[in-house]
Parts: structure tokens; C-alpha cells; sequence
């Protein structure tokens, strides 16, 4: 009995053993066969899913390192359908905490629309309120599991990043704002959008988690490192708030340039906005040029222009300092009488009386005598009538009319030659004024210092954009501009240093005529003029305590020059001399 049970178990043993064989060569068989290759390969289909990866967008700072637009965390608040147990504590909680009707919540949860399992409640929510919310649902758990009510399960988090701006309102009309898809607007935020943005870029994501380190990282979007001084910037806004008080003026701007290389220092302007509130937009503005009128709002800037018209004079050779002429306080232009700001008689002057007085009829006269054609073609050269270039978005070109344009007449040779029957931006002035400050080259505006990419910067030079006069011209004028303020003792001097500049009142137009009541008041100003490491220009619109530019705008020019000097650490002029000396 023991042999025959002996005799089957080895019978059954070895039954079993082929039958096990056959098993592993019939799976060796099925997974080398093709069938199993298709399987394998479907099977690696679903084991990755296709997403789109946003970079977060590149940040903006100062010429310092200052942060003037960064990125946040801030939350979605939604709720799963699928596992929501008490809708009226949820609406309960959310109210208190964001201030959201109740009502109107529990409505969400409980009448969604057909086929979501997840419903957004808020979004853009502060990281402080939705951790106090979070901290509220842990803390209800722990009751719910001890069959309380559901408490908050199913309320949701979802973070994700929203642009932030650490000034609130410094230097909004430079950086622009981003809206909540994600678009810039106005600015540098404009402008470079693209830059900024960033690329979104395709993986595949695996579905395992423990393959999430195979997740492809998405490089940020550039960062920018802008021109702007921040505590100038700061300074220049502060400036522009007292000065519009002070001269009861509806609105201003004060712009600070190196006229060397065009960088911009400081441009600030009125009205600003909180650019974290970037929605109260359209309460501010009524039109899209007042974000930032430095560049956007062209106007006759007046006597400011006289720089432009002596510049051309003395460059073709009509002039020259010592030029003289008769001044009889009037001058017949086109069959109509042109008058001085004060329509009186001022005798004989040399070229630089005439910039000292302010004199139209003597700038009429060199307009007149150079002809339209030198004229014009000198005033298209500073770029006047025509983009700057500068890089922000809602630049205007302003208008320069031509003879043979249908609206130009005679008349406009000798009333564009003191700045009126033109106009221009801030920025376009400074431009053109750049070629006398730089000795005869024109340098372009521009807001960005440099891009950091990878982890690399790479800065942005210098861009030219002509040589409309000669050196020689310039700096003469230069000079001339400098004995001026100081023959007619302006309130623009800088006690220590030597500056160039020029006063602006130009009448504004009303329903087709010029208002004696109501001016622009302007002065740019650039030095020290042996070596100009500054330019400022100042635009205050209808000063009600004076209405001309010597009385507002030349003492707002004084205190931005001199504030300048102390931050950009800009030694007297008998310091700078002697170390040139040794």
C-alpha cells in the first residue's frame, strides 16, 4: 500500500510539474509575442497624460534691486459635489470669513449647474483667509469623525499665482499692471508681456506618483531690472504731489533722464493708482492716455521749444551768440502779428537776451530767416512729430505739421518756433533737448536696464537715435542756456552748480482759441553742464497761483535738481573740477 501510495504521489508530482512547465513556457510565449507588444505599448499610453505648464512670470526690479512687481500665492475656493456633506456649514464659514453672501454660496452648492461635480465659490483669495479657512475645516474633522455633522468636507483649495506689486502705486505709470488672465497692460508689464510671460510648455506627466520626479521643470519667465531709481522715483512723485498743491495745478509730471545714454531715473506723473487694485482702473481714468501723459498726452509745451529753434539757428549760421537784432515787440508772420509773452518792446538783444527774455518775436525772426524748409526739416530731425521709441506700451507721437499739409499756414513758421501750433510729449522734448545736452547726439529714452534669463544677465545698451547739430552747437548753446538762468537769477539754480535750461508757458487752446488764463507751465533743465549726468523736465497743467513757468514749474525744477544731486551722489562743481585737475 505504502509503495503504490508512493508510486501516484510521483505520478502526481511529476503531472504537475509538466502541467507548471507548460504554464511558464505558455507565459514566456504570450509576453514575447506581438499580441503582448500592442499591449504594452497601449498600456504605456495611459501611463503618462499630456499637461500644459504655465512658468510663473518673470519679476521686476529697480536699477537697485528693489522689487517693483513680484508674484503671490493666492487661492481658488471651490467645493467637490461628490463629497459635500453640510452646505450650510460651508456658506456658513465662507461668508464670515470672505465676506461673501451667504445666501448666494449655499445657492452655488446646492443648485449647480447639470453635470459639475465641482463648483468655484471664490477665487483670488489671500493666503492668511484661506489658511483660516483650512485651519477651521482640520479643526472640524475631528468632530465630524465622531459623527457630528459633516462639517467643512468637500470645501477645496487651490493655489495658483497672482502678480503683486510690494509699492502699491510707486512708479505705476512705468510698470503697467496684470490683470487676472494674465495680460499685461500699459508699461513694461505691456510691452514685454511676452518676455515676462514666459513660455508654456507640454509634458507628459507620469501617472505614477512615484515617478514625479520625472516631472519636466518649467523655466520662469524673465526677469527685468528696469533704469528706474526707486527712492528717486519716490522722491520725484512726492515732489509732484507738493508742487500741485502748492500752485494749485490740476495735474503734472516730472521726468529725471540720464541724457547720456537716454536710461530713464525717474518719470513721475497724476493721477496714480494702486496697481494690487488694478480694477479701480476705469474710476481713475476717463481715457487711456492719463495712465501715463509723460508719453501718452501730447501738448503745446511753448517756450521750451526755443532751445530747438535756437539750436537750429546757430547750427546752420544764421546766429551766433553775439547776434544782434531790434526787438519792436512784434512781427508780421504770414499776414498775422506776433507778439512777446508780455507784447512789449524789448531793443536790442543779443541771442542770449533773447533766451533769457523768453523773446517770440525774436525766434519768429530766426524762423522766418532760416526759411520753412531749414526750419522744418531741423524740428523733424529732434524728432518732433514722431515716436521716441521709448519701450512702454501707449506712446503718442504728438504733431508736427509741414508746409503742404492742409491745415498748415504761414503763420505756424513763426508761432512753431516758441511751441505753439505743435505738439509734443515730456518725452519727446527731452529727446530732442538730449542732442544739445549730449553735445550734439541724440540718445533714445528707455525704461530697461537688463534681462535676467537663466540665471544670466544681459544688459541693453545704449541706443542713438542721430546727430540733428553739431558739438560745437551744442555746448555753446549750452552755455548760453546756463548764463541765461543765471543773468535772470531763476528759481530753477542749483547753488554749486552750473545749469542749462529753460522755462515754458504756453497758452492752452479752448474751443479754438488760445485762453490768457489758463497755461501749461514746463521747464527742462540738464547738468552739471560740464558734464550732464542729469536731465528733468517738469510739466504742471493749469497752475492757478501763477500762470507762468519762471513762478511754478522753474522752483519744482530747482528742488527735483537738487534732491537729484543728493541721491545720485553728484559732487559740486569746484570738487568735480579739481579732481579733473589733478
Amino acid at each position: 500500500m505504502r509503495q503504490q501510495y508512493a508510486r501516484r504521489t510521483q505520478v502526481l508530482t511529476l503531472a504537475m510539474g509538466l502541467i507548471a512547465l507548460a504554464i511558464i513556457v505558455q507565459m514566456t510565449r504570450i509576453q514575447n509575442s506581438a499580441e503582448a507588444a500592442i499591449f504594452r505599448q497601449q498600456a504605456s499610453n495611459y501611463a503618462y497624460e499630456l499637461r500644459t505648464f504655465y512658468p510663473d512670470r518673470g519679476e521686476i526690479y529697480d536699477r537697485n534691486g528693489h522689487l517693483l512687481a513680484g508674484n503671490k500665492s493666492v487661492y481658488e475656493i471651490g467645493v467637490d459635489l461628490n463629497i459635500v456633506k453640510d452646505p450650510n456649514a460651508i456658506a456658513t464659514a465662507v461668508s464670515v470669513e470672505l465676506g461673501i453672501d451667504y445666501s448666494q454660496i449655499l445657492d452655488t452648492i446646492q443648485n449647480p449647474p447639470e453635470g459639475l461635480s465641482y463648483v468655484v465659490i471664490a477665487d483670488f483669495i489671500e493666503a492668511k483667509q484661506a489658511s483660516n479657512l483650512q485651519e477651521l475645516k482640520k479643526a472640524l474633522e475631528e468632530q465630524a469623525a465622531q459623527g457630528v455633522r459633516g462639517g467643512l468636507t468637500g470645501l477645496e483649495f487651490k493655489s495658483h499665482p497672482q502678480r503683486s506689486y510690494p509699492e502699491d502705486a510707486l512708479a505705476s505709470n512705468i510698470i503697467g499692471f496684470v490683470n487676472r488672465e494674465g495680460r499685461g497692460y500699459f508699461g513694461v508689464e505691456e510691452k514685454y508681456n511676452t518676455l515676462l510671460a514666459g513660455n508654456p510648455v507640454q509634458v507628459l506627466v507620469p501617472t505614477d506618483p512615484n515617478k514625479a520626479s520625472e516631472i519636466t521643470r518649467v523655466p520662469d519667465g524673465t526677469t527685468l531690472v528696469l533704469t528706474i531709481n526707486r527712492d528717486l522715483q519716490a522722491a520725484a512723485e512726492q515732489i509732484l504731489d507738493e508742487a500741485l498743491i502748492t500752485y494749485e495745478a490740476q495735474g503734472g509730471t516730472i521726468v529725471v533722464m540720464d541724457p547720456r545714454n537716454g536710461e530713464l531715473l525717474a518719470m513721475a506723473v497724476t493721477p496714480r493708482m494702486d496697481l494690487n487694485q488694478f480694477w479701480n482702473y476705469g474710476v481713475i481714468y476717463d481715457r487711456a492716455n492719463e495712465f501715463n501723459p509723460a508719453i501718452s498726452m501730447p501738448y503745446e509745451p511753448g517756450s521750451v521749444v526755443k532751445i530747438l529753434t535756437m539750436a537750429a539757428a546757430l547750427d546752420s549760421g544764421i546766429a551766433t551768440p553775439g547776434t544782434t537784432y531790434l526787438d519792436t515787440g512784434s512781427i508780421l508772420v504770414g499776414g498775422a502779428t506776433i507778439q512777446n509773452w508780455d507784447q512789449e518792446p524789448w531793443g536790442v538783444q543779443d541771442m542770449t537776451g533773447c533766451l533769457q527774455h523768453s523773446l517770440n518775436v525774436c525766434m519768429a525772426t530766426l524762423s522766418t530767416q532760416m526759411g520753412a524748409n531749414a526750419f522744418y526739416s531741423y524740428m523733424d530731425n529732434f524728432g518732433l512729430g514722431h515716436l521716441t521709441g521709448i519701450d512702454m506700451s501707449g506712446e503718442a507721437p504728438g504733431r508736427l505739421k509741414f508746409p503742404g499739409d492742409a491745415d498748415w499756414y504761414p503763420v505756424d513758421l513763426g508761432t512753431n518756433s516758441f511751441g505753439q501750433g505743435l505738439t509734443a510729449t515730456p518725452i519727446q522734448i527731452m529727446m530732442a533737448a538730449s542732442s544739445v545736452a549730449n553735445h550734439g547726439r541724440t540718445v533714445t529714452p528707455h525704461a530697461l536696464f537688463a534681462m535676467v534669463r537663466d540665471g544670466r544677465q544681459y544688459n541693453v545698451p545704449a541706443q542713438f537715435a542721430g546727430s540733428p547739430i553739431s558739438t560745437q552747437t551744442a555746448d555753446m548753446l549750452s552755455g548760453m542756456l546756463a548764463v541765461s538762468l543765471e543773468l535772470e537769477d531763476s528759481l530753477a539754480l542749483v547753488p554749486g552748480y552750473r545749469i542749462a535750461g529753460k522755462t515754458g508757458t504756453a497758452q492752452i487752446p479752448v474751443d479754438g482759441f488760445y485762453d490768457n488764463t489758463q497755461t501749461n507751465a514746463s521747464f527742462i533743465g540738464w547738468g552739471p553742464i560740464d558734464d550732464p549726468q542729469f536731465m528733468i523736465y517738469v510739466w504742471l497743467e493749469r497752475p492757478a497761483t501763477s500762470i507762468w513757468g519762471s513762478e511754478t514749474a522753474a522752483p519744482v525744477f530747482g528742488e527735483m535738481a537738487e534732491k537729484t544731486i543728493i541721491l545720485l551722489d553728484i559732487p559740486p562743481d569746484s570738487i568735480r573740477q579739481q579732481i579733473v585737475a589733478k
